[in-house]
């Protein structure tokens, strides 16, 4: 019998279509002969459908047309199966159940730990980082923290919140001063290069960080780094078992890789967006065997130490004079699920969702061998006045 796979994708998300590309491509490369394939699309207002008009692109043209067309569902466990169940007033119905989901979702809402915890508390199988993993890998500022209480090598960097920064302006324009121009601005917790802003001079400072505030409460600026080079990992696995891919050289026509050079590109391209697949890229990285070991075996002290599972990719820093390199950030649930990574290694995209579903099937039964109830019930004895002795 074929392992029923559920698909989730989309969301409360600036990134909500980027999802969509991804989780499409992704449907269209599992092995149909060996699972059966679920859509499950979060709408913008985090409502849950399924149906098979979810399969074709096209109509995600108009998303309030294609919502109509859909049945809404809640996922909840039922006896020993996980289900989509449909609810219409006094009446439910179950449309079909689901045994492991791959949730391919991208930013805030979804991607940071939200949606991981409500798999959690259902308790079905799942193909990603776990809630802590997702949450540390989508801010920014934490994670830098924890990389350099770990000796992971980041660019110089400071960070603060709106408010902090709208009641003293003048305090952090100064800081940012000392911390020297170039500077990158980044809303803390998204992802797509979404709010991002490359700052030659305090001139275009303000404004810069007025966008990233439009996206989100928490601003980091990062020092820019000298004869920029752009390198991406990707690591698949388990905290018992990692694996890295080969690195890609990513290329942009600015001075950061940008949404437009991550879905866009240079509008010279027919048909529809290929996602993170369609960026210009050098495979392997165009650096020394030395740096590319190096950057492997950060790879996976990152991927350890933030407790990430199933696919990532890790962005890099390099700056190519110096040789001197640093993560810019995972991406733990990244674009086209970095399948194109592992193409250039001979795994082919089939071949690593079908890792992904493994890899989820293993970390729900490692799970289940955990003590994470007790049997007995303290509350069988309880008296007013606490538990009688």
């Amino acid at each position: 019998m074929k392992l029923k796979v559920g698909v989730i994708f989309g969301g409360q998300s600036v990134e909500h279509e980027i999802s969509v590309i991804s989780a499409l491509q992704a449907i269209d490369n599992i092995n149909k002969d060996t699972y059966d394939i679920v859509p499950i699309y979060i709408s913008k207002n985090k409502d849950w459908y399924t149906g098979d008009i979810l399969l074709n692109i096209e109509n995600y043209k108009d998303l309030d047309e294609l919502i109509k067309k859909c049945k809404r569902v809640v996922l909840q466990k039922m006896d020993d199966e996980f289900c989509l169940v449909h609810y219409r007033k006094l009446f439910s119905q179950v449309i079909t159940n689901v045994d492991v989901v791959i949730p391919i979702v991208h930013g805030q809402n979804v991607e940071d730990g939200t949606l991981q915890g409500y798999l959690e508390t259902v308790g079905i199988p799942y193909a990603s980082s776990k809630v802590l993993g997702s949450s540390l890998g989508q801010d920014k500022v934490v994670m830098k923290q924890i990389f350099k209480s770990c000796d992971i090598p980041i660019v110089p960097y400071l960070w603060f919140y709106d408010n902090e920064y709208l009641e003293d302006t003048d305090k952090y324009l100064k800081e940012i001063d000392k911390l020297g121009y170039p500077v990158v601005v980044k809303p803390a917790s998204l992802g797509s290069s979404i709010g991002i802003k490359f700052v030659a001079s305090k001139d275009e400072i303000e404004d810069a960080i007025n966008d990233a505030i439009s996206y989100d409460n928490k601003i980091i600026i990062e020092k820019g780094i000298d004869n920029l080079i752009e390198v991406n990992c990707s690591v698949l696995g388990t905290y018992d078992n990692i694996t890295t891919s080969s690195l890609e050289q990513v290329l942009s026509a600015h001075d950061i890789l940008t949404f437009k050079d991550k879905y866009i590109g240079n509008g010279k391209t027919k048909g529809h967006s290929k996602g993170m697949a369609s960026t210009s890229r050098i495979i392997p990285a165009s650096i020394s065997k030395e740096l590319t070991s190096k950057i492997k075996e950060t790879s996976k002290n990152v991927f350890r130490v933030l407790n990430l599972s199933g696919v990532v990719r890790i962005d890099y820093l390099i700056n190519g004079k110096t040789n001197e390199y640093y993560v810019n950030e995972p991406n733990t649930i990244p674009g086209s699920l970095a399948f194109y990574l592992w193409e250039a290694d001979g795994k082919k995209y089939s071949e690593l969702l079908d890792d992904l579903i493994k890899i989820a099937i293993k970390e729900y039964k490692m799970k289940s061998k955990k003590v994470t109830k007790f049997d007995t019930n303290v509350l069988k004895d309880y008296k007013k006045g606490g538990i009688k002795k």
